[in-house]
């Protein structure tokens, strides 16, 4: 047998053949092999109508074979694929198709799938196909899925890799089933219920879209009111019994109790004698015609007595003292002796001397009215002038003796700090040995009514405060683009407000305009505008609202309503607004119920009037905010008034209940007001829409000679059915003797604007950590929504998922809420707890502070 090859059509020199020869075992046949080697150079230098090819022929005596021809080709693979796949997003459950078309090649490449660089093996997963066309398929998206995907094609020559495509699976938030109806929020009458549900079911993940609709919802109920029984008036008395005894009855009717209402209380019969005791009608000896005697002369004494009391209380009524002791006719009188001020005493008041809260009064007299004061004699001393120590003892409404006690000596320091912005934001009496760590001169105020600042800033961003207000504004770093900076304003609108409340609506807080209003942000800006309610969703429904260009006022959202537009965070002195555009806002409560509660600041002014002898009391009532309290400084301080006491807190209730202030315990023979004009009542409508603008009430008291230099009394500020506050005063009305008033200042009048690195408490380089950190999905939940969680951001999380960087803007508005007191601690525990990172934020040095902004700085080319 012979074996040769032809290549070609031409055959192959027998030299270039190699041939074995072997035998077959199982048959005992012998079998031949022969092979020829073919060169890449051989293959090059053909060139034919077809591919180089080569064919076997054997043959023996039995004939002749030929062989089938083999195609011999140069294997390559190109490097760039036709198709690479492409990322995509898409919703769970949704069908992923990825297509890959791999480069050219000879032989064909073999294409296979890369899962975040693993291989992935189709035939243990039903739910992955990648037998079509080389594309991979998922019929269904799991949230496993999201990944890193690279098509990889590879052959004889080399392998080749596409780009990856990142594919995303999404869910979109649904809503929670309602949660139950509220019970009525008032025991009677008419109120309102409501009922929430959360974007939990399920939670939005990866970029998807946040629940459409309210989060909350109120409809309004009625409640019958229980009415409490009442008697009727008495029947007539009964006949006379032979028993000396007559009755008379009642029913409770008047009216019946209705609603679970009570029944009325005490007896519904009386009975009593009808003869006065003596039932025997015939005197039988002289022993009865003497103790009718001693009856007699006993009636005629007691109205002697009665007659005298009369005539000498309307003798006393020229000195105008609304309240005369019985011990005026038993007592005597006791002397007044005066002790001359120690010098430099500071002290506002004796701390030993306690208001008397436990007199009970009831007054009426006129609408609160001004007195005139000539200004022009009105003195140029200090606005605010201390008291003398005057201790103060009442025996009697007529024996009151007047001394001047020694100075307290401070027995204990405190760090310094200011209430406006602590959980202990009230006017209560300090203690003496602390107030000289918390008292500021008011004479170093600002002195203009115009409340406005400025400031330039660029694109590291900022802080701009108004001082002595609680009104703030935060520029955060990169709000503003680079190398474009802006002079931004911020100012409190002064005078009559334009907003026009609806219904129930009332001002809380001041008008605030920011600007310029062409200004565009990148991040939103925080806005802090101090308030005055009590802060309560069950008695407060809070709207923010902005003024338009036509001077008109738009709602932008309620607190208690879910928003991507901007967000709100109500704390109890104030509240922090992120915005995204500059313009004038302000900030509306509408009340829900009688319990709601505005905060009042109540403080007392005297001054000397035009005549030498007379002495002016101002008590004025205005909104617990800070700005509020800045125009009565500025408006007594034109008039010259002294600061007679610390100011207090007054909770004012929405029960619609007038306002009663009162001047109590005036020091007879000494000091006189004028008849019926100790007690004035302010309307409830008066006090409760004031829109931020001073109310007083003045008192003109005259001193009986021009000896006496030293007043003693108490203010008593009440609401009926509601709150008390009682002031006492104690001050020498010589201008000798008046000493500098201490005055809680604000925390802000220090740097009222801030540019740069040293505007933010947390520096920049752990916040940049923080934000990468959490703005990151993470599995166990522990991102930016545990972030706020835990800084107590849990409202309207919806607003921070449309935000770049949601952990920025929540540690933005971290800032504008710990502005005063920098609490990195706090924050650091928040961080701590959430388990992600650990930065030592409380144990930064301020020198590593200083290194870190430094560095910052260089960064940004400063």
């Amino acid at each position: 047998m012979q074996i040769f090859f032809k290549c070609n059509g031409e055959w192959v020199h027998q030299n270039e053949h190699f041939s074995e020869e072997t035998t077959d075992e199982s048959t005992g046949l012998k079998v031949r092999e022969a092979y020829i080697n073919v060169t890449r150079q051989q293959v090059e230098d053909f060139h034919g109508p077809e591919d180089y090819w080569c064919q076997c022929v054997a043959w023996s005596h039995l004939g002749t074979s030929k062989s089938r021809k083999a195609s011999v080709r140069i294997a390559y693979l190109r490097k760039n694929f036709e198709q690479d796949p492409q990322g995509k997003e898409v919703p769970l459950e949704g069908m992923i198709v990825l297509h890959c078309r791999p480069p050219e090649g000879v032989p064909a490449a073999e294409v296979e799938w890369l899962k975040n660089e693993e291989i992935i093996v189709a035939a243990e997963d039903e739910n992955i196909d990648t037998r079509a066309d080389h594309n991979l398929i998922i019929r269904q998206a799991r949230l496993s899925d999201s990944g890193n995907y690279t098509c990889m094609a590879n052959n004889i020559v080399a392998k080749r890799r596409s780009l990856s495509a990142t594919v995303v699976v999404y869910v979109n938030g649904g809503w929670s089933s309602w949660t139950e109806w509220s019970n009525c929020n008032v025991r009677c009458g008419r109120g309102w219920q409501k009922r929430s549900r959360t974007c939990t079911n399920p939670a939005p993940l990866n970029g998807g879209a946040f629940c459409e609709g309210m989060s909350v919802q109120k409809i309004t109920c009625t409640s019958l009111c229980p009415v409490d029984g009442a008697w009727e008036a008495w029947s007539e008395w009964s006949v006379c019994s032979p028993e000396c005894e007559h009755l008379r009855v009642r029913e409770c009717t008047a009216p019946p109790p209705r609603n679970g209402g009570k029944f009325c209380e005490g007896p519904n019969q009386e009975s009593e004698n009808c003869t006065e005791g003596l039932c025997i009608h015939d005197i039988e000896n002289a022993t009865d015609i003497a103790l009718y005697s001693g009856l007699g002369a006993a009636v005629i004494t007691v109205a002697v007595i009665v007659i005298g009391v009369t005539l000498y209380r309307r003798s006393q009524s020229e000195y105008g003292v609304d309240v005369i002791d019985s011990s005026a006719l038993t007592g005597g009188f006791q002397t007044f002796n005066f002790k001359t001020a120690r010098q430099g005493n500071s002290l506002l008041l004796n701390s030993s001397m306690q208001p008397d809260l436990t007199v009970s009064r009831t007054y009426s007299g006129p609408i609160c009215l001004q007195d005139p004061i000539d200004k022009e004699l009105m003195t140029e001393s200090s606005l605010f002038n201390p008291l003398s120590d005057i201790k103060v003892k009442v025996q009697s409404s007529f024996m009151v003796s007047l001394g001047v006690t020694d100075r307290s000596e401070y027995q204990r320091k405190t760090h310094s700090g200011t209430f406006p912005h602590d959980s202990n934001r009230t006017f209560n009496s300090i203690h003496t040995k602390n107030k000289a760590a918390y008292i500021q001169n008011l004479s170093t105020l600002c002195k203009q009514n115009e409340m406005r600042t400025t400031g330039v800033f660029g694109h590291l961003g900022g802080r701009l405060g108004i001082p002595n207000t609680g009104v703030s504004l935060l520029i955060p770093h990169g709000a503003i683009p680079e190398e474009i900076s802006w002079e931004i304003y911020l100012s409190i609108n002064q005078g009559e407000s334009s907003l026009q409340p609806e219904g129930s609506e009332v001002l809380l807080g001041p008008e605030v305009t920011c600007g310029p209003p062409e200004v565009t942000v990148s991040t939103p800006f925080a806005l802090t505008i101090p308030h005055c309610a009590e802060v309560n969703s069950e008695h407060w429904n809070i709207h923010v609202k902005k003024k338009k260009h036509q001077g008109k006022w738009e709602e932008v959202m309620s607190v208690e309503e879910e928003t991507t537009s901007c967000y709100c965070l109500w704390d109890p002195y104030a509240c922090h607004i992120l915005l995204d555009s500059f313009g004038t806002y302000a900030i509306m409560g509408e009340s829900l119920s009688d319990c709601s509660v505005k905060e009042l600041k109540v403080a007392v002014f005297g001054s000397m009037s035009c005549n030498s002898l007379d002495y002016s009391l101002r008590v004025y009532c205005v909104d617990n905010t800070p700005c509020a309290f800045q125009e009565v400084i500025s408006e007594e301080r034109q008039q010259g008034g002294q600061l007679l006491e610390e100011p207090k807190l007054l909770h004012f209730k929405g029960n619609t209940f007038s306002l009663q202030i009162s001047v109590l315990d005036i020091p007879p023979f000494l000091w006189r007001i004028k008849p019926f004009t100790a007690c004035q009542e302010v309307p409830f409508s008066r006090v409760w829409r004031n829109n931020q603008q001073p109310l007083h009430c003045a008192f003109s008291l005259e001193r009986y000679t021009p000896a006496t230099t030293q007043l003693s009394c108490k203010i008593c500020v009440r609401q009926v059915k509601g709150h008390e506050q009682i002031l006492q005063i104690q001050t020498s009305i010589l201008e000798t003797e008046r000493e500098t008033i201490p005055f809680f200042a604000h925390e802000d009048s220090n740097f009222p604007v801030q540019m740069g690195p040293q505007a933010f408490k947390i520096p920049y380089s752990i916040r940049q950590r923080i934000c990468a950190t959490f703005d990151m999905p993470n599995a166990k939940g522990k991102d930016w929504q545990m972030l706020a969680q835990k800084n107590s951001f849990n409202r309207n999380l919806s607003y921070f998922a449309t935000q770049n960087s949601p952990s920025a803007v929540i540690l933005d508005l971290w800032e504008a809420r710990h502005q005063h007191d920098g609490d990195l601690d706090s924050l650091a525990c928040a961080l701590e707890e959430i388990g992600r990172t650990q930065p030592q934020i409380s144990d930064l040095t301020e020198t590593q502070i200083e290194e870190s902004n430094f560095s910052y700085s260089r960064q940004n080319g400063l």
